[in-house]
């Protein structure tokens, strides 16, 4: 799953630190997140959607598995 998290902290001139303390996870949780590492909760996609004024699927791109 890609996401958009950087993007839309970076737009807004903010740390990882910052969004991290604004969603209450860590700022390694952030980074790995942001670099596909990490898929979050639910409880999570949907806090930072709310912070960005976005959709979750706005943030998050769900990328279909092709069929084998």
């Amino acid at each position: 799953m890609k996401n958009i998290v950087q993007a839309e902290r970076e737009k807004r001139k903010m740390s990882r630190e910052e969004l991290a303390s604004l969603v209450g996870v860590s700022r390694q949780t952030i980074y790995f997140l942001e670099t596909d590492r990490y898929n979050p909760s639910i409880h999570l996609a949907h806090h930072l959607a709310q912070i960005f004024g976005k959709t979750i699927e706005e943030i998050f791109i769900f990328e279909e598995e092709e069929e084998k």
